[in-house]
């Protein structure tokens, strides 16, 4: 936990790290988290969800988190009967921290969750943390543990429903008809600006790059329309000390925020 202490509070913004004498003696005091139940699929998979409830006013970062604050981290040792896991993302929000851009959501988050068991028919036991930060008028880690066995007799969970429908729309619902990337060699990295055909997200739109390798990690992304095209540029940098890895266009992924909706395109084209 001191490890991520150090890292997180090297992410934020100055103003953040002056007032840890605020902190509160216990981290319930500011988030919980439990997991809730969606009962068992007709395929043989579970339907579940961490749910973190903050203090009213904070707010959690999404797996991006944007300028300042880390994305959050998941353990699942302990976990029994697990197969294959998959994780929704509900369309996060974009906050302004101290002149900072910052992603993610306040007050609730519902994280809906698809478990294949590795060996159907019998229980299935999720355990684990979550390590992540919140943020008010200061920034602090946190770290939860959670242990539950799901329930294959729920029913189906009405606050899971409507975080599976709040995930952002894909590229063929957002009416996405290209999406091309293009790369050039930068001092210590690769620029990667994509260029979009799509319409508007609405509003002010913002437009989240992700490298999609654990050995490369984007910088912040600049966003500007031109007509009906989206370009957004962002810079990839090696995350270890040694060669740049190569860029996989068909890794990329690239979400834009709008005010209307979020959209998750997947991979791009040379353009």
């Amino acid at each position: 936990m001191a490890a991520a202490l150090a890292l997180f509070a090297a992410a934020l913004p100055p103003q953040a790290t002056q007032a840890q004498s605020a902190l509160p003696n216990s981290m319930d005091e500011l988030v919980q988290v439990e997991i809730l139940d969606g009962g068992l699929s007709s395929d043989g998979t579970y339907t579940g969800a961490l749910r973190l409830t903050l203090q009213e006013g904070w707010k959690t970062y999404w797996r991006a988190p944007g300028e300042a604050g880390i994305p959050p981290r998941f353990t699942w040792r302990g976990s029994r009967n697990v197969g294959e896991m998959s994780m929704t993302w509900p369309a996060p929000q974009v906050f302004s921290t101290s002149g900072y851009q910052t992603i993610g959501y306040h007050d609730q988050l519902i994280l809906p969750l698809r478990i294949t068991p590795e060996k159907p028919g019998r229980p299935v036991r999720l355990k684990g943390r979550m390590e992540l930060g919140i943020c008010k008028d200061v920034c602090v880690p946190s770290e939860l543990s959670f242990d539950h066995q799901l329930d294959a007799g729920a029913t189906r969970n009405p606050a899971i429903v409507a975080a599976l429908a709040s995930r952002p729309y894909s590229a063929r619902e957002a009416g996405v008809s290209a999406s091309t990337c293009r790369l050039k060699p930068t001092k210590y990295g690769i620029e990667v600006e994509a260029r979009i055909t799509m319409p508007s997200a609405g509003g002010t739109e913002v437009a989240v790059i992700e490298a999609g390798s654990p050995h490369l990690f984007a910088g912040a992304t600049t966003t500007h329309r031109r007509g009906g095209i989206l370009i957004a540029t962002s810079e990839l940098l090696p995350a270890n000390v040694g060669a740049l890895p190569s860029v996989d266009r068909s890794q990329l992924r690239i979400t834009v925020l709008g005010q209307k909706h979020a959209v998750d395109i997947s991979g791009c084209s040379a353009g």
